[in-house]
């Protein structure tokens, strides 16, 4: 096993999420099939992400707790399908996302499942059907409609995916492997603030990690509050998109002590 000593200047925290991806989609297009493929991929490659499980009973608003779980993700993946436009609950979803998105520099990646992009971009097919319904709905609240209008845009505008004739697992894929690939830069993007963060990271890429070393377990030693598990993420969010699986496991003696092992 390797060891190498942290640095008491890595002992800068870093800023965490609460999710890596929320993920938007209309229930009764999606919920049992591409979203529930596409949640359990990214869970499977540890991309920790919310998707919302309650059956939304119709004129029901939107929960406080889905707004702030959209305020806690770093990413979100909205899944535009036939139906989308119909429920005001995505509706309302994709305004909270585009706020975050303007805001909190969350990044939005569109999906469009089974739907022409420019339907989406023109709002002209279903999604023109659903906003006849909305405007006579909300006539006293022409505002709303305009907001939600304004986001369907705006996110239809950005780069994203077309699931068009493609093969889902194939598609879905390589949308986890996008995700993992934006997720490693953006933490990088952190990380390179953090004062002593770069000497002990390359010491361990470039003594340890080269792919011809063999080197199949690592300990990194040293007292409480120096930075082993700031050193530990880093080199984790580096290289886990190079694997098919991964998992990061950190606290692990505390919960071991207060909860038993499993």
């Amino acid at each position: 096993m390797s060891t190498i000593r942290a640095s008491s200047s890595s002992s800068s925290s870093i800023p965490r999420w609460k999710y890596d991806v929320f993920l938007s989609f209309r229930g009764e297009d999606t919920r049992t099939s591409f979203t529930d493929h596409l949640y359990v991929a990214l869970q499977r490659n540890d991309i920790f992400t919310f998707r919302d499980e309650e059956k939304l009973e119709k004129g029901k608003p939107i929960s406080p707790e889905l707004l702030k779980a959209i305020e806690e993700s770093r990413f979100a993946i909205v899944i535009f399908s036939q139906n989308y436009a119909y429920s005001t609950w995505c509706l309302d979803e994709l305004a909270k996302i585009v706020e975050c998105m303007q805001q909190t520099e969350m990044i939005v990646l569109p999906v469009f499942y089974d739907i022409d992009p420019s339907n989406v971009r023109k709002q002209t097919r279903t999604f023109a059907q659903a906003f006849t319904e909305h405007e006579e709905r909300f006539k006293e609240n022409k505002e709303k409609v305009v907001t939600w209008k304004a986001a369907l845009k705006e996110v239809a505008n950005l780069a994203g995916w077309n699931l068009q004739d493609r093969h889902e697992s194939e598609f879905i894929q390589h949308i986890v492997k996008v995700i993992l690939q934006k997720i490693t830069s953006k933490f990088s993007s952190v990380t390179k603030n953090l004062v002593g963060i770069d000497s002990p990271l390359d010491e361990l890429i470039t003594a340890y990690l080269d792919l011809g070393n063999n080197v199949c377990m690592m300990g990194i030693c040293g007292m409480g509050g120096l930075g082993k598990t700031t050193l530990a993420r880093a080199v984790y969010d580096k290289f886990r998109s190079h694997f098919e699986g991964s998992c990061f496991i950190s606290n692990v003696r505390e919960d071991s002590e207060e909860h038993g092992l499993p």
